[in-house]
């Protein structure tokens, strides 16, 4: 399993650094808020995750010690980690709320995806 990993971890090109990481962390943020706006009167089960997923994002981003930190308690390498299981969670929390069922779930996948993008091109060593 560890080559694998690592075989995927060298296909990926690096070219995301701390500050441009602070930027896609925010940015998701703001882009799951307004997933949660939009779903509110949708769907309030994942609209509530939306929410919860946006200011966990937001509260690692504060507590870690990058460009855009405000109170940076976590490294980086940490912050990566935590952005893997909170992607992960964001692709398997329709599943784990039953709402696979519901179209709008579908939303979370793409942005699972674009998260798990953002941790596999980031330099975690640049910090």
């Amino acid at each position: 399993m560890a080559n694998t990993l690592d075989t995927l971890n060298r296909a990926v090109p690096k070219v995301i650094d701390p500050a441009m990481h602070a930027v896609a962390d925010y940015s998701a943020a703001a882009g799951l808020a307004c997933m949660g706006v939009y779903l509110r009167d949708r769907n309030s089960t994942l609209s509530n995750f939306a929410f919860m997923n946006a200011g966990l994002i937001v509260l690692m981003s504060l507590m870690t010690r990058y460009p855009g930190g405000v109170f940076p308690v976590m490294s980086f390498k940490t912050h990566g980690m935590v952005d893997a299981v909170q992607g992960a969670l964001l692709a398997a929390g329709p599943a784990l709320l039953g709402q696979t069922d519901d179209p709008d779930s579908r939303l979370f996948y793409g942005q699972a995806a674009l998260e798990m993008g953002v941790v596999a091109a980031t330099d975690w060593d640049a910090a």
